[in-house]
């Protein structure tokens, strides 16, 4: 699996990429995700993930993280050419870091803690997981509560 992030120099030292690979890996694996899967992280801040989530989502104002999965919906005819490298490329997870650290506070917990929140929510979405109806935010809930549990349980 190829995981690739991006944290932005303002938050460099803050988080460990390596340490966000591991998370991401195991949400990955946990769902069985093909070995060929790729996507991609970005840790960033306030301002750009506004931007980002004004142009793509139509909200104007900040978030904690947006997902820009890159597979079809399994009811939804496949509107991407998909490169040919073999890859399962299942898109992008962006995080800001200034809202986990606001939302760590609101919790009482490490800022790593929702971190990983953040990050395993992000990948579900990639896999296609979501919380438009109470039936899929319900599962979508239990599937985070159980791969969170099963991150603490990692040395």
């Amino acid at each position: 699996m190829e995981i690739d992030v991006l944290v932005d120099e303002a938050f460099e030292g803050k988080v460990s990429a390596d340490w966000l690979k591991g998370v991401a890996r195991l949400v990955l694996e946990a769902e069985g995700a093909d070995p060929t899967a790729a996507m991609s992280l970005v840790i960033t801040g306030q301002d750009e993930i506004r931007q980002l989530n004004a142009v793509h989502l139509g909200e104007d104002g900040p978030t904690d993280v947006l997902a820009f999965p890159l597979q079809p919906d399994e009811d939804e005819e496949d509107g991407f050419i998909l490169p040919p490298d073999g890859a399962v490329h299942l898109g992008e997870v962006i995080i800001s870091y200034p809202q986990a650290e606001i939302q760590a506070g609101e919790r009482g917990h490490p800022v790593q803690r929702e971190l990983a929140v953040l990050l395993v929510h992000g990948v579900l979405h990639l896999l296609g997981y979501d919380h438009d109806t109470p039936e899929r935010e319900a599962r979508m809930k239990a599937r985070e509560a159980a791969l969170l549990a099963r991150l603490e349980a990692v040395p």
